[in-house]
């Protein structure tokens, strides 16, 4: 039998990626003012190399200084995020609020999230490093569930941070002592929880996972349409399907875990504060009135005299199968009919999956046209139209689904009524006219 240890030792990836943000030049004559970023890289790739039996001219770890803009340096970023063993991003106040660092991070976060969904467990590939003090309440949404314990290294380490150490010359043998630190951890997380490498993606169209300086909290609501093992036709695999519709896995030759609760952390590490319910425990409101005309009040049409804020956006999962039930596509018609457009629709359909590909699967097809035609129409004219025409592979979900949320987001954004706080109203200021009174 081939030992994985081995194939482990012959890797020739590189340990670690350092995602840092730029900092801009602030006046003439000043260097590079991300020389010490760059000594703290040389520093760790020194230590790794005394930690590791890693042979002369092996790739240590992954830094952008040597790259320059031009033809070659997105493809440069893509594929080493593809690669490395371990995420290190230098976390400051900066750093969250740099779109390139968003990317890296969501590149790579991708990647544990896909290792787990194939089976491959919680990969504690990301090891955050402070470049500067960050507070807990500077930290996005996205990065939260991250554990850090810095005081773990060192207390001067927590409060100044690496910059703080490597600055001092009196603080040279604590900022020693926390690269070595650092680079052990890096060493032990890239030998007992080894990452298996990735497809490259495209970095042009990788979305950030930091939500843009200054905008409060964004939410987005799931709501999962599929059938339980109760309810599908007795001649349906039940392999993809559970007790709860968000038990449901499509693609379960590439993933042991439910489709939702992939969604769910995909979306989550967009920044996004998200609510995951089963459509058939949600209440679809029967007054319809004219089809398809939002009136701003959340992910479809409430009643008029309903004066309920919208929440975020509304992203329907659903599962072509699901027809199968009267009551349910009865459902799902209604709520079609008074969807805004704010309300987006992704369509699994598993390629591998006979029964999708068979007769029956295209006529499910043609019905789901049928149920919710407004819905898959909207999603047809966006830049990501396989979300509603069928997904057909775990990677091409996992690719479409970040586009589709930002298209739903920026619909809602668009329509969406804006509430203003409750009080009484201030009146706008304005310059005086030629009339006005001195």
């Amino acid at each position: 039998m081939f030992d994985w240890r081995w194939e482990h030792k012959l890797d020739n990836r590189p340990y670690f990626f350092l995602s840092y943000a730029h900092t801009p030049s602030w006046g003439a004559g000043n260097g590079d003012p991300d020389h010490w970023v760059h000594i703290l890289f040389a520093d760790l790739c020194e230590n790794i190399m005394h930690l590791t039996d890693l042979p002369a001219g092996a790739p240590v770890g992954f830094m952008d200084r040597e790259l320059r803009s031009g033809d070659g340096w997105p493809e440069a970023l893509s594929q080493n995020l593809a690669v490395c063993r371990v995420f290190v991003p230098l976390f400051s106040p900066r750093y969250f609020a740099s779109k390139m660092c968003g990317r890296e991070w969501f590149a790579f976060n991708e990647r544990i999230l896909r290792t787990r969904a194939g089976g491959g467990g919680a990969v504690p590939a990301i090891v955050p490093a402070l470049w500067t003090r960050v507070e807990l309440d500077q930290l996005p949404d996205s990065v939260r569930h991250i554990h850090i314990d810095h005081a773990a290294i060192g207390a001067r380490y927590a409060e100044e941070g690496i910059y703080g150490l490597i600055k001092l010359n009196r603080l040279q043998d604590e900022y020693q002592e926390t690269v070595l630190r650092l680079a052990q951890r890096i060493v032990r997380v890239a030998t007992e929880s080894p990452l298996p490498p990735g497809s490259p993606r495209h970095y042009e169209r990788t979305p950030s996972a930091f939500k843009p300086r200054g905008e409060g909290p964004r939410r987005l609501h799931l709501s999962v349409a599929a059938p339980t093992r109760d309810t599908i036709p007795g001649h349906r695999d039940t392999d993809p399907y559970g007790e709860s519709a968000q038990d449901w896995n499509p693609y379960p030759t590439e993933s042991t875990q439910p489709l939702p609760t992939l969604a769910e952390e995909l979306i989550r590490s967009l920044d996004y504060r998200i609510t995951v319910s089963s459509f058939d425990d949600e209440e679809v409101p029967e007054d319809l009135g004219a089809p398809g005309s939002p009136d701003g009040n959340g992910g479809w049409r409430y009643r008029a005299d309903e004066k309920t804020p919208p929440d975020g956006p509304v992203i329907l999962l659903v599962d072509r199968w699901a027809l199968a039930d009267e009551e349910r596509q009865r459902r799902l018609k209604a709520f079609d009919t008074t969807a805004g457009p704010w309300v987006n629709a992704v369509v699994p359909w598993n390629r591998a999956d006979a029964q999708c590909q068979s007769e029956e699967g295209r006529q499910l097809a043609e019905e789901l046209e049928r149920t919710l035609p407004l819905t898959l129409d909207r999603g047809r004219r966006t830049d990501c139209r396989m979300a509603v025409t069928g997904v057909p592979t775990l990677k091409a979900f996992t690719d479409i689904l970040p586009a589709v949320v930002a298209n739903t987001t920026r619909q809602f954004l668009k329509h969406a009524t804006a509430h203003p706080p409750a009080g009484p109203e201030v009146p706008r200021p304005r310059l005086p006219g030629p009339l006005d009174p001195l």
